[in-house]
């Protein structure tokens, strides 16, 4: 007769290292107030009031010289903190599931056995990827600083009218037409707003991490990575979660503040020496401008709907939204956590937004062909065109850079599609699966599949878009439970302990009973400004 392996020792739990309790959710659109936490690498979490006051619990008994050191003692003066805290009945048995279960798997705390947890990080749809810090937090940290004074309101008020003074005088003629037939004529010029575009991009950057040490939270790195097949800048800005709404939006509209102000230093140049070439930058940072308030991608226009209204990841909504709108079914769960007016506006957001972008997507698809060719016969013409110039280096510079902006954008639409295809054909197999293993056979609502479709071909459209991004914050995965054979199992309502893993008390193979969770924790988005180039017509960040 063989014996069981005997279960691994229990340890004390301990919140991993460098990971700081922030609080409450400030001007949250949840019907119940999320906690937050941030963890050693800059990820914040998103805890329900029951985990984060298990959290905070272990960080004290953690800074206790006196508490206990025995691992059941330990976890029973937790358990009696927790009871005493909600008033309702905790026993050590519910602490190891919840910790197992719950904080070890986000990365919060180490598991019951003292074991270090696997640091998952959030995976947002549409993100930021290849990213290599250019400038660590703590230079980021001094750049921030010198540029703080700016957001003084009185600096604001008079660098705002100044800018809105020196638009009204520039667009207001015709100098600005003329001056895009005469300055993007030769070569250099082309090469000059290409770089002030650049520029103007960076100081973008600075101004995001100038509004978060502003506001009271910490800028993070700031670098370059790919979205998509774009290069792109971004700053880390994540700590701004712990701000409220006011401070948020601060920091979301930072970006553009910036590029106002690069703005008014081009125009009062260009005022004073009459150069073309700067008018030109000014338009094509004031369509960056327009670009990064739409709020269709994760540009500024999607942080500042998305803090206005308290919600971190507005994409994980569309699902359930067009399935109430499209396939008539009841609210999701997701919906009904969120309060009255926060769901209308992220309701809004998904049926303007998606649609407009389905049509683009359309539009793309249809002429795609008809852009291939353009682009071909346009790269040609600038080959020629660089040979054959009075200066062949700059010549050539500048044509390489046209045909780059020139062919991103089509590149990225391929990909999309690519990706497009394949998400449909995995949606499809797990619809098949269900439909044969519910038996729901005929029954099946063929809309659901045409909304499926529609809302796939939809978020393909995200990707057209040549500009700007910023990298804000998607909801976590959900912790993984194993069972006993080390499969994967579906988590219900109180799932299992994770195999291994010690209980006091009670077979491991037989979880205790406790009150559930209202939802589910997660992760924030990583919430960061990215700002990518724009095609040759428009030579953006």
């Amino acid at each position: 007769m063989t014996e069981d392996p005997p279960a691994p020792a229990l340890a004390v739990p301990t919140l991993t290292e460098g990971t700081e309790l922030v609080g409450e959710f400030e001007g949250s659109g949840y019907r119940v107030q999320p906690h937050l936490v941030r963890r050693f690498d800059g990820q914040v979490v998103r805890l329900p009031e029951l985990l984060y006051l298990l959290a905070k619990l272990v960080h004290i008994q953690q800074q206790s010289a006196s508490g206990p050191r025995n691992a059941q003692q330990y976890l029973s003066r937790l358990s009696e903190a927790l009871s005493h805290e909600t008033g309702r009945e905790f026993e050590p048995d519910h602490v190891v599931f919840l910790i197992d279960n719950k904080l070890a798997p986000l990365g919060v705390t180490t598991y019951s056995d003292g074991s270090p947890p696997e640091i998952p990080k959030a995976n947002p749809f549409l993100s930021l990827r290849f990213r290599v810090a250019v400038f660590s937090e703590a230079s980021s940290w001094s750049i921030s600083g010198f540029f703080m004074w700016l957001y003084r309101p009185f600096v604001m008020l008079l660098a705002v009218s100044v800018f809105v003074f020196c638009e009204t005088l520039l667009f207001s003629g015709t100098r600005m037409a003329g001056a895009v037939q005469q300055a993007l004529v030769t070569p250099t010029s082309i090469l000059l707003v290409v770089l002030l575009a650049l520029v103007s991009s960076a100081f973008h950057e600075i101004g995001h991490a100038s509004a978060c040490r502003y506001s009271g939270a910490r800028p993070g790195a700031m670098g370059c990575g790919i979205y998509l097949v774009w290069p792109a800048f971004y700053t880390d800005v994540t700590d701004s979660y712990r701000l409220g709404r006011t401070g948020r939006l601060r920091v979301d509209l930072g970006g553009v503040y910036f590029n106002a102000l690069f703005v008014i230093v081009l125009a009062l140049t260009y005022l004073a020496t009459g150069w073309q070439v700067l008018l030109v930058a000014i338009l094509a940072i004031n369509l960056e401008i327009v670009q990064q308030l739409i709020p269709s991608l994760r540009f500024d226009g999607y942080y500042i709907i998305s803090d206005l209204v308290g919600i971190p990841d507005l994409f994980k909504y569309i699902g359930p939204i067009l399935k109430r709108a499209l396939l008539r079914q009841p609210a999701d769960e997701l919906l009904q956590a969120l309060k009255r007016w926060p769901q209308i506006v992220v309701t809004a957001w998904v049926l303007v937004v998606i649609p407009a972008l389905a049509v683009q997507l359309g539009i793309l698809v249809v002429r795609l062909p008809e852009l291939v060719e353009t682009g071909w016969s346009t790269a040609e013409r600038l080959v020629e065109s660089a040979t054959a110039s009075g200066n062949p280096v700059v010549g050539v510079l500048s044509a390489a850079v046209q045909i780059l902006l020139l062919l991103l954008p089509l590149a990225g639409a391929v990909l999309v599609l690519v990706q497009l295809a394949q998400a449909f054909v995995r949606f499809l197999r797990r619809r098949l699966v269900a439909v044969r293993d519910h038996k729901q056979g005929r029954r099946t609502p063929y809309r659901m599949w045409g909304g499926a479709a529609l809302l796939i071909f939809s978020l393909a459209g995200l990707g057209t878009d040549s500009a700007h991004r910023r990298a804000h914050a998607a909801s976590a995965p959900q912790p993984r439970t194993t069972s006993g054979s080390g499969s994967p199992s579906a988590t219900p309502s109180v799932p299992a302990l994770v195999s291994g893993r010690p209980s006091i008390g009670a077979p491991a193979s037989r979880p205790p009973t406790m009150p559930r969770l209202s939802w589910a924790p997660g992760f924030i988005t990583v919430k960061g400004d990215v700002t990518a180039p724009g095609d040759a017509r428009t030579p953006e960040k």
